[in-house]
């Protein structure tokens, strides 16, 4: 048989961080690479009860089609949860879908034409890059520094423009995240220029030091477009997210929905519904937080430690990763192959990046590592490194 494939097929590429974990999977191998929540956070007694409790109760309505734009309760739960300061969410801008990366896609099938300009931060969250890239759009990477998006840059290369992407808090890969001067800036400049802002949020809860920042959402709900999703504050094997749209732009992401998938499976909204409806995240949250803002403490400790004076890396308060850079003779795709060799991984930095790679970046993650194997796993990164500065 003589396949012939689309051109969007041909171009499809495997994740490259879904290529490491296949590696990492060994049980000897210390690994720092994959973005996956503790498996110690995950509320499996709740999950089972709320399980048996929504079969028991509602079965035939859990096991049935639901509407495509999701559980009317869940997206009333999220709307109220994000209606803040004076600003209301109403349920019919929040659509269900199967985590973040099928908002992403749908995202993508909506506002973008081969071609179109999509502006990006540097580097950027390496799933939206890919989720994108099917849709064949020309990236543009946007201006970023040690406090992340700088919005000063977006002005000189939104002309044309479909949207801009931004992770504003503890960022994926970086960890940094945008300050409360930043997001008002950003938000009247993309208001200014008619440019959609997309506010992805998985890592906002996650919080080590206080309260989260202010949404974006709040600032313009009629020109930002939030996403969120239950992975990183439940578990992500229910695979549960959901996009936060004005009504024309929503309407049209839940056309694009339909035809995807009909609906997000009704069985999980109604279970997470069941478990977050009386306030289980409210004690929930802190103990991830908590867990993981003590393992990254662990992780500075070591490099600040092990790591040579001529590497720097960001010092996140909250989420999920640290960003190393490292000195520009040094390639981290080289180095990974040497780090594997002492059984410990990283992600290089370069595929994160739409344009212009910097090969002399890594991305660590600590969240999944018991604290006296992040001792261990650095060590030996700073060894390695030590026989190259």
């Amino acid at each position: 048989m003589q396949w012939h494939f689309a051109q969007r097929a041909e171009q499809l590429q495997s994740s490259f961080i879904r290529e490491i974990l296949k590696i990492t999977q060994r049980p000897e191998v210390i690994s720092f690479a994959g973005g996956l929540p503790s498996p110690a956070t995950f509320p499996v007694e709740q999950m089972k009860a709320a399980f048996d409790q929504v079969l028991t109760l509602q079965g035939k309505v859990a096991l049935q089609y639901g509407p495509t734009d999701g559980y009317g309760p869940l997206r009333e739960w999220i709307a109220n949860s994000l209606s803040t300061g004076g600003v209301k969410i109403m349920p019919e801008q929040v659509l269900m879908t199967s985590g973040s990366q099928q908002a992403l896609d749908l995202l993508g099938k909506v506002l973008i034409d081969e071609g179109s300009r999509v502006l990006v931060e540097t580097p950027s969250y390496l799933g939206a890059l890919q989720a994108f890239s099917v849709y064949r759009p020309e990236f543009v990477s946007v201006d970023t520094d040690d406090d992340g998006l700088v919005p000063q840059s977006v002005a000189t290369v939104a002309e044309g423009a479909r949207m801009l992407y931004a992770l504003p808090n503890f960022q994926n890969p970086t960890g940094r995240s945008l300050s409360i001067a930043r997001r008002v800036e950003l938000v009247e400049t993309c208001a200014r220029l008619g440019l959609p802002l997309i506010e992805d949020d998985p890592y906002g809860a996650l919080s080590y030091r206080g309260a989260p920042a202010p949404k974006m959402l709040a600032m313009n709900p009629a020109g930002v477009i939030y996403m969120g999703s239950f992975s990183k504050v439940l578990t992500p094997g229910i695979r549960l997210g959901y996009v936060v749209a004005p009504l024309p732009l929503l309407r049209r992401l839940e056309l694009a929905k339909q035809a995807a998938d009909l609906h997000t499976a009704q069985l999980t909204q109604m279970v997470v519904y069941q478990v977050i409806k009386d306030g289980f995240l409210d004690t929930h949250i802190p103990t991830i937080s908590a867990l993981y803002g003590n393992q990254c403490q662990v992780m500075l400790d070591a490099m600040a430690e092990h790591f040579p004076a001529s590497v720097s890396w960001t010092k996140p308060e909250g989420g999920m990763f640290i960003w190393v850079t490292l000195p520009k003779h040094i390639d981290s795709m080289k180095l990974l192959d040497e780090a594997l060799a002492q059984h410990v991984a990283f992600v290089p930095g370069a595929p994160f990046y739409a344009n212009a790679p910097e090969s002399n970046t890594l991305r660590l993650s600590f969240v999944t590592v018991p604290p006296e194997k992040i001792r261990e796993g650095i060590a030996k990164l700073g060894k390695l490194l030590a026989t190259k500065v």
